[in-house]
């Protein structure tokens, strides 16, 4: 796993990966996560900066350190601060799911005059797109267009922390976020990904993500082959 060189701390880029593998089920409730030296090794940093990332899981309250037990995954759910439901993923985990992310390119690029990325971003933008796999099937497709004034990213960059975590780091505070959902068909790219016959139509979610100022700064396009796995929210009343 490679980790980004920049400004951000080691070891809060480790405590970021582990907590992504915790929400996303690869580490399950229950289990212990792997030893110290397996996580130096694997990362290639110091055993202070390993220490450092699980003490801070601990605090947060995911791990729990046993003497000479390991240190066990106690907690598989985080709490959002824009919303009051569970994210989806974290449903599917609950359920006894496994999920995992792919990040597959990172770029700036030219918004076509006739585009929804043009009229939020003008005429560039930060282009962003991943797979999620459902128990080790490609899932869902995302694609992500972002404000170009956070600069040059690299997938290093996104691999140690969680796409809202690299906004916020960039001074971005998201306020509101807005969903849209309807059936469309995926470009043929998306769909090859997907393991789908071209012109399938799948579910098709569009997500706009406010600053206070009421201005876009994230906009989102995912297709989900509901034939996998319904789309389920849970609401707490």
């Amino acid at each position: 796993m490679s980790l980004s060189r920049k400004d951000r701390p080691l070891y809060l880029q480790i405590k970021n990966i582990i907590k992504d593998r915790i929400l996303y089920g690869e580490y399950a409730l229950g289990t212990n996560i792997p030893s110290e030296p397996q996580l130096e090794q694997e990362f290639g940093v110091s055993k202070i900066t390993v220490r450092n990332a699980i003490q801070e899981l601990v605090q947060e309250g995911y791990l729990e350190k046993g003497s000479g037990k390991g240190t066990k995954v106690i907690r598989i759910t985080s709490t959002s601060k824009l919303s009051k439901w569970k994210r989806f993923t974290e449903i599917l985990v609950e359920e006894g799911h496994r999920i995992q992310k792919q990040w597959l390119r990172a770029e700036t690029i030219s918004c076509d005059v006739d585009t929804e990325s043009y009229r939020l971003f003008g005429e560039r933008c930060i282009r962003l797109e991943r797979v999620y796999f459902l128990d080790d099937v490609p899932y869902i497709y995302y694609t992500h267009y972002l404000t170009d004034t956070i600069g040059d990213l690299e997938l290093s960059d996104l691999n140690a922390q969680s796409l809202y975590e690299l906004l916020e780091e960039q001074n971005i505070s998201l306020d509101k976020l807005r969903d849209e959902f309807d059936v469309s068909t995926p470009p043929e790219h998306i769909a090859d990904i997907l393991r789908i016959s071209n012109g399938k139509q799948l579910l098709k979610r569009s997500r706009y993500s406010y600053d206070d100022q009421r201005n876009v700064k994230e906009y989102s396009i995912g297709y989900y082959n509901t034939e996998l796995q319904n789309y389920v929210v849970n609401y707490d009343v």
